[in-house]
């Protein structure tokens, strides 16, 4: 009994082991190709915004293409095209254009392909843009799942009213809520419960706004290493001003002199005074 139960043992092994070797063949002697590495909830698309980095004119977004097949000592090519048609964004204005091929390095079994997204528009305060990039075969590479060879890029300067804003601040509008970012650094707030026991640090972070926004010009002048400025908007004439980051000068804001008060307010995106 223990010798047939022994035997069955051996050839149950020897069957798992050509299994494996067999499927083992199967993966290395196909052809070569590439694909799309991205795993997220929307399966093909990738989300960025500009929104929390108002300062940077630029970003960029490594966009991960993996093998399968045999990795080999040499460099090898990977051809990629932009789907223009599909795309909403503009070469130029709002990305980098991509080049019709990238290398798959010798050894690797990934490789990724910059995406070099540009924060100049001041639309993209309002809307998102897309590109929609898909693999394409090569001399060196195949293009075999389909499922698996389009990835499409969405990204803004959009900033969203977020549910705690009521409760802590009044007025709302993308630029007050862009001022509030750029004088707290913060992107959150507490509410509820939670919101009542922190209602000190909340109610310090909307003073440093009503701060800033009583006196940019001192906050400017205090808050150098920031590396905002305010610029008149014609020589000569201190009744209007830009206001905006040297590491990102495309993007101003117009700080107006009401000549009734006698006071300065920034102009939202709307046209009226941030309050």
């Amino acid at each position: 009994m223990r010798t047939i139960k022994s035997h069955i043992i051996i050839m149950l092994t020897l069957l798992s082991i050509a299994s494996c070797k067999k499927a083992e063949e199967m993966v290395f002697s196909t052809e070569a190709n590439v694909y799309f590495d991205i795993y997220n909830g929307d399966k093909d698309s990738i989300v960025r915004t500009f929104a929390y980095t108002p300062t940077k004119a630029q970003d960029t977004l490594f966009l991960p293409v993996r093998l399968a097949g045999i990795r080999t000592t040499a460099d090898r090519t990977y051809n990629v095209r932009v789907e223009v048609d599909s795309s909403t964004a503009i070469p130029e204005q709002h990305y980098q254009p991509l080049k019709s091929s990238y290398t798959m390095p010798a050894d690797a079994g990934k490789a990724f392909i910059p995406v070099i997204m540009y924060n100049k528009d001041k639309a993209l305060e309002e809307k998102s843009v897309s590109i929609i990039i898909k693999l394409i075969a090569s001399d060196d590479f195949g293009v075999n799942n389909p499922t698996m060879l389009r990835a499409k890029v969405v990204f803004s300067a959009k900033l969203e009213k977020p549910d705690w804003w009521d409760m802590w601040l009044t007025n709302y509008s993308r630029t007050k809520h862009e001022l509030f970012y750029i004088t707290t650094g913060q992107t959150s707030m507490t509410t509820g419960s939670q919101g009542g026991l922190d209602a000190p640090k909340n109610l310090y972070y909307t003073g440093l706004l009503t701060i800033m926004m009583n006196n940019p010009f001192n906050w400017v002048t205090k808050n150098v290493a920031k590396g905002y400025v305010l610029q008149e908007v014609t020589v000569g004439n201190t009744d209007s001003y830009y206001f905006f980051n040297i590491g990102n000068p495309s993007k101003k804001t117009l700080l107006r002199k009401n000549t009734q008060t006698g006071k300065y307010y920034f102009i939202d995106e709307n046209g009226k005074e941030v309050i």
